[in-house]
């Protein structure tokens, strides 16, 4: 069996894991008190999915090797389209996206995505400053904002506020230079006392899944894993009996 994919907001709304075996592919929801039991073995490219299918790759980059990795030009868009003729012509929202504790970042997605889009980033909160007519004027006004703020925030950062509150007083003060179409608050179901400890593993109590982060419960423990860091692992059904980094909460 294979890790080739993660879904952070699957078609029924909630997370999973996708595990390949001879070509077929099935979910491994990630609701929380689940026990996820695996033990990771060698790491490859994941293939390719297809439908409900799964094509396999001997390849060893990963998560994928170069056959299988696209780059999607439209991210490094700034108004000018990179494509040899520009699609996207539908109304497109512009958003700050809030992570804890105080990092504000810009962005542009399709405006019937914004929530979906917001939530796979994880964000905490999130404001919908407007909407244009399309993805190229869309990118042009990121491009300005990006000059103020972030456009872009690595999940190291994201790990690293999973147990704080976003500054209010920050947020607002951010949000008066703006007149929002819309506001959000996300509740990802879980709340952490400390900081967990940033691992790649597959074996203990689902906590949450915040953006594209899993948190794991293990002997008094909590960890945080990139999801992205699973995918390619060859896994088997036993729980992995690895020595991993303590919290001080755990002694």
């Amino acid at each position: 069996m294979q890790i080739v994919g993660y879904e952070t907001t699957g078609g029924d709304g909630r997370p999973a894991l996708l595990v390949a075996a001879e070509g077929e592919v099935r979910r491994e929801p990630l609701e929380p008190g689940r026990r996820l039991g695996y033990s990771l073995g060698d790491r490859r490219c994941a293939g390719a999915l297809d439908g409900t299918g799964h094509r396999d790759c001997p390849n060893d980059g990963a998560p994928y090797c170069e056959q299988h990795t696209s780059t999607w030009v439209c991210a490094r868009c700034t108004g000018t389209c990179l494509k040899d003729e520009m699609d996207c012509y539908d109304d497109h929202a512009i958003y700050l996206a809030a992570f804890a504790p105080a990092t504000f970042k810009v962005g542009v997605t399709r405006e019937w995505r914004l929530d979906t889009r917001l939530r796979e980033q994880g964000a905490d909160r999130a404001a919908h400053l407007r909407t244009v007519e399309n993805g190229r004027v869309a990118r042009e006004i990121e491009s300005q904002l990006a000059e103020e703020f972030t456009d872009r925030v690595r999940v190291p950062s994201k790990v690293a506020g999973l147990h704080r509150d976003v500054d209010d007083a920050a947020w607002r003060a951010t949000l008066d230079e703006f007149d929002p179409v819309e506001t959000f608050a996300f509740d990802y179901g879980f709340e952490l006392d400390a900081a967990p400890v940033v691992e790649t593993l597959a074996t203990g109590e689902v906590v949450g899944v915040q953006g594209r982060v899993l948190v794991l419960a293990r002997g008094g423990t909590t960890y945080a894993v990139d999801l992205r860091d699973l995918v390619g692992y060859e896994i088997r059904e036993e729980e992995s009996d690895r020595e991993l980094q303590s919290s001080l909460a755990a002694f």
